[in-house]
């Protein structure tokens, strides 16, 4: 038994269904983690192996991402309508006939083509995997298969570019995708134990999708993501012209929800403050995870002198953590409670990202790791307690859309927080190049960064606060 099963045993129900639909769940959430990370380190021997340029072939990587992004929420939400174990057998068999037309592929446009097919199928196991978790989980037992997610999500993307560069050193670059044909047929027999989500599916949608609204949320997410991508935290005239289409395509989307008899995202659902400033949170806070991962190889690179390979280490202390703390941070969420592991998990954080500049000058390189590891710890028990709590506040029949939007708020949070902390630890550096920094520029730049990251931290923690006294007065006339 691997160690997805054995804890997939120790976090669902007694039932053998139960259990084989937990290691499902796990097993797609960990293919579309895999999926995200593992194309990187191919990309030099891509440019060769397809004589393209390095430009070019990073849309093999950015194309998945938009995939993901521009498609999370529609998908979450057809699964609300056909019913969410029919569409995780779909989306697992997308991904895995994409992985095998990835392999296959003959030229550039070819490979990126099927890797925005293949981002499509693991949009619909990131929205469906949390969405099934009420069906398959008992309720007191949601935080730590919520923190079993996260840890499976987190090793995913830590495993992606040292496995990737293994198998490019044994078969070439095809074998990256190939080792995705066994997992996908083997989350497919294990996704076969799910139970049914609604047992309307057997009879198809019975409100109409709104595919309006699907197109236009999926042009305006897709705007912003090359935007954010492509400018990389400066505003030039395509970028801006990108910034501009998305603002116009959000009012727009906004304007036609209001309108809709059947909306894709009612938006009378963000007055609920659990949900929208669960939303809001997981966006400030993942931009701040991905603070670490933009700033840490340039800082580590400059003030301490680390190669490319010692750099790397370094920096995969970080998914270690989330990968070792995930588990208890999902126990500690089921034992005490959501909303006081929320503001547990963001005073770790900020306590973090505010002492590590001067943790780092103080102690050198193990004081920059155990601060890392203090923000990461953070935010896993962060993550398991509030998609736990997202997650069993949302209606049965909304939480594949509710999923969807919690994963679209941390892909957002991610894509934005590359852009804008670069950026600032740029600004903080007073230098437009990043990669030649002297080691006094280095620390400026990371005392700037992650002085506006603990900010973050410090806005999500007053969403929180908000959020729990907000909670706390609707409680007793729920109960009258």
């Amino acid at each position: 038994m691997n160690k997805v099963d054995h804890a997939a045993w120790a976090i669902a129900p007694q039932d053998a269904t139960g259990r084989w639909a937990m290691a499902s769940l796990s097993l797609s959430m960990l293919m579309s983690s895999l999926g995200t990370s593992i194309a990187n380190v191919a990309l030099p021997t891509l440019a060769q192996a397809l004589d393209a340029s390095f430009q070019a072939v990073q849309w093999v990587v950015l194309a998945y991402l938009l995939a993901i992004t521009s498609t999370i929420v529609g998908v979450g939400r057809l699964g609300d309508l056909m019913g969410r174990r029919r569409l995780l057998l779909a989306g697992i068999t997308v991904f895995t006939l994409a992985s095998a037309l990835c392999s296959a592929a003959p030229d550039l446009g070819w490979l990126i083509a099927a890797r925005g097919l293949q981002g499509v199928g693991a949009a619909t196991m990131m929205a469906l995997t949390l969405a099934l978790v009420g069906e398959v989980v008992p309720k007191e037992r949601t935080g730590r298969a919520m923190g079993l997610l996260g840890t499976l999500s987190a090793v995913g993307t830590a495993l992606g570019p040292t496995l990737g560069g293994m198998l490019i050193a044994v078969g070439g670059w095809e074998a990256i995708f190939l080792i995705q044909l066994p997992l996908g047929v083997a989350a497919l027999i294990l996704a076969q134990h799910c139970p049914p989500a609604d047992p309307r599916s057997a009879g198809g949608p019975s409100q109409p999708f709104d595919k309006t609204g699907m197109v236009l949320l999926a042009l305006t997410l897709a705007a912003y993501a090359l935007a954010m991508t492509l400018g990389r935290g400066r505003v030039g005239f395509a970028n801006g012209v990108l910034l501009l289409a998305a603002v116009g395509g959000g009012g727009l989307f906004a304007w036609h929800e209001a309108r809709a008899k059947a909306p894709l995202v009612s938006l009378a659902m963000f007055r609920q403050i659990a949900l929208s400033g669960g939303f809001a949170m997981s966006a400030l806070v993942t931009a701040v995870v991905m603070a670490s991962l933009v700033v840490g190889p340039f800082y580590l690179a400059s003030a301490f002198g680390l190669d490319a390979m010692r750099v790397g280490l370094v920096m995969s202390s970080g998914p270690l953590v989330a990968a070792l703390s995930g588990l208890p941070a999902g126990r500690l969420v089921d034992r005490l409670g959501a909303q006081g592991m929320i503001l547990a998990g963001l005073g770790a954080m900020a306590l973090g990202a505010f002492t590590l500049p001067a943790l780092s000058a103080r102690f050198g390189l193990p004081g920059s790791v155990g601060a890392l590891a203090v923000i990461t710890a953070g935010y896993a028990l962060f993550q398991a307690a509030n998609n736990t709590a997202v997650m069993t506040c949302s209606r049965a029949d909304q939480r594949g859309l509710v999923s969807g939007l919690v994963n679209l708020s941390r892909n957002l949070g991610l894509i934005t927080g590359a852009a804008f902390m670069g950026a600032v630890f740029a600004f903080g550096a007073a230098t437009p190049d990043i990669t030649a920094l002297t080691p006094q520029a280095a620390a400026s730049g990371l005392t700037v960064a992650f002085a506006v990251a603990g900010g973050f931290v410090l806005a999500a923690l007053l969403i929180a606060v908000l959020s729990h006294l907000a909670t706390r007065r609707t409680q007793p006339l729920r109960a009258e």
